[in-house]
């Protein structure tokens, strides 16, 4: 079997998994606002995935870890989201919303982390690029989100459901036919987690990364409402996505022409600064065709930074705990900022406007790019190449 063959079922998960979740990141607040939720509450629903991530991500690594397997972790969560989702989308009290919604990003939210994870280990067997294998997602959540973003528009956001479902049928077809990678048989115990946080240059990495992901992920829970505020529709909000994660898509498959040039955190560092620039820019556009053309800093941003700060961690988390390492940096990514971005940007919006938010994202941003020059001088010389 040739290395293109043996990669097709991850490089399938990734992208189905992805399409499925550019339809939650795209249109749930929309959908909530259909619902008829105002803005401080489709913050709440938006942050009770990251809420849940925090506990579900840690959990479902340290199983994969504890039994040496992602597929079948991957299994049961793909069969979580499926049933999961379909009760979500019937609830319509505020109160049922987030009950099931924390039981679906429950089993959602660990599935993007332990794909990139055996997507990592993959490449690393075969010797190929990490950044080829991950453009596939990113590759899913375009494509997903200029079709659907079209379809919506013309049979209204309230039927997300059927897409939705019909993605994630797909990514439970080829998780069965998923190859495991097995890095070690040490023994790992719940106290060796302890032991990763304990290790200072990971721990503080990974909280100073905050102020960089908080921003990113304030506006993956905003940007389609921003989009709307300033006159734009639901196809529109689905180019917005289009544009954007096409252009990281393109970051991921040239990695290997840049990646190893520097040390991870240069690039951490120029993606922030590339992040305050975009923010700004955000923050003082007043059409939405103009905010779609500048989401091709999407893919500089979040890709360079996401690809990096993955490489990095993944140099000081132990062969053994690989899956833990790596969702607890996902929780913290996806999860922690996630909340703060949520709850804080849906109090931003509802009280001011999409430029404030945008502004305020900004200096934060501004403020984690200063701290990481900060890392970089006081660690990273510190540290021997891993």
């Amino acid at each position: 079997m040739s290395k293109n063959e043996s990669l097709v079922p991850i490089k399938t998960l990734l992208f189905s998994f992805h399409a499925t979740n550019t339809i939650i990141l795209s249109f749930l607040p929309l959908y909530l606002k259909f619902k008829g939720l105002n803005g401080t509450e489709i913050g709440w629903v938006l942050a009770i995935g990251p809420f849940a991530s925090i506990v579900s991500q840690p959990f479902w690594g340290y199983l994969s870890d504890k039994y040496k397997t992602v597929k079948y972790i991957l299994l049961v969560c793909v069969i979580g989201l499926l049933i999961s989702s379909t009760i979500f989308f019937q609830m319509n009290s505020l109160l049922m919303i987030l009950s099931v919604g924390a039981i679906f990003y429950f089993f959602t939210t660990p599935i993007g982390a332990l794909g990139d994870s055996l997507a990592q280990r993959r490449a690393n067997a075969l010797g190929v690029s990490f950044g080829k294998i991950r453009m596939w997602g990113s590759i899913g959540f375009a494509t997903s989100a200029l079709i659907i973003g079209e379809i919506l528009n013309r049979v209204g956001v309230q039927h997300m459901i059927w897409p939705y479902l019909f993605f994630g049928t797909i990514a439970l077809i080829v998780v069965i036919r998923l190859k495991d990678v097995r890095t070690t048989d040490d023994p790992v115990h719940i106290r060796d987690v302890g032991k990763l946080l304990q290790k200072k240059h990971y721990s503080i990495f990974i909280l100073l990364m905050i102020f960089i992901t908080v921003t990113h992920r304030a506006n993956d829970s905003f940007i389609g409402l921003y989009v709307t505020e300033l006159g734009g529709t639901e196809n529109l909000v689905g180019l917005a996505w289009f544009v954007g994660v096409i252009s990281e898509a393109i970051v991921f498959a040239i990695a290997y022409l840049w990646f190893r040039k520097f040390h991870p955190i240069i690039f951490v560092i120029i993606a922030g600064a590339i992040y305050t620039v975009r923010w700004f820019i955000y923050g003082s556009i007043h059409d939405p065709m103009t905010l779609i053309s500048f989401q091709v800093l999407h893919g500089i941003t979040f890709g360079m930074f996401y690809l990096s700060a993955f490489d990095y961690v993944t140099r000081l988390i132990p062969k053994a705990l690989q899956s833990t390492g790596h969702l607890i940096y996902y929780s913290v990514f996806f999860g922690v900022s996630g909340i703060i971005g949520s709850l804080a940007g849906g109090s931003i919006i509802e009280h001011f406007n999409g430029q404030t938010l945008y502004n305020v994202l900004g200096y934060t941003s501004l403020i984690g790019t200063i701290a990481f020059i900060i890392y970089y001088m006081i660690f990273t010389r510190k540290i021997v190449e891993q």
